[in-house]
């Protein structure tokens, strides 16, 4: 089995980086499911110095689920960030805000600021020395407490149960 791993060091993500090289693609003639296989067994095994520990994924149902969750977050958001520049910018309420931090895994982490910066409105700008608070830039914020909240209860709180409880 150690071979194995050795070859196929993160046997989940092989497959997403194929499913993500198809769509990128637009595409699933057999070369390019071929070089998707390349690429998802490639990627993840000459990357292995990068990666500071095994991936361990506690809950995969809540993966698929938080999945879902982000994929329609990105969607209304796009929505709104479109009204948003259809109304003007003299009715936005950029903001920073500080989102205090639940998760201690570094790929939650990592996974959480890169859900708040897919999501059309809001950028991760930093991350503390500590790793206990993220500040994030929202393009229109007129409750900072309402978006902290939301980012924990949506993205934060589904993380934790994936990669850490």
């Amino acid at each position: 089995m150690k071979r194995i791993g050795n070859w196929l060091p993160h046997p989940l993500l092989t497959p997403v980086l194929v499913l993500i090289w198809l769509l990128l693609n637009n595409s699933f003639a057999p070369g390019q499911i071929l070089l998707g296989l390349l690429l998802g067994w490639a990627i993840p095994r000459f990357t292995l110095g990068f990666w500071p520990q095994r991936v361990r994924i506690r809950r995969p149902g809540r993966l698929l689920h938080f999945t879902g969750i982000f994929l329609y977050d990105v969607i209304i958001a796009n929505l709104a960030v479109a009204r948003l520049i259809l109304v003007g910018p003299d009715r936005l309420h950029p903001a920073f805000v500080v989102v205090p931090l639940d998760l201690t895994a570094e790929l939650a982490i990592s996974l959480l600021a890169n859900a708040i910066c897919l999501t059309p409105g809001t950028v991760s700008a930093e991350l503390s020395a500590d790793r206990h608070q993220l500040l994030v830039h929202a393009l229109d914020c007129s409750d900072p407490q309402e978006l902290v909240a939301t980012i924990k209860a949506r993205f934060e709180a589904p993380l934790k149960e994936i990669f850490e409880c």
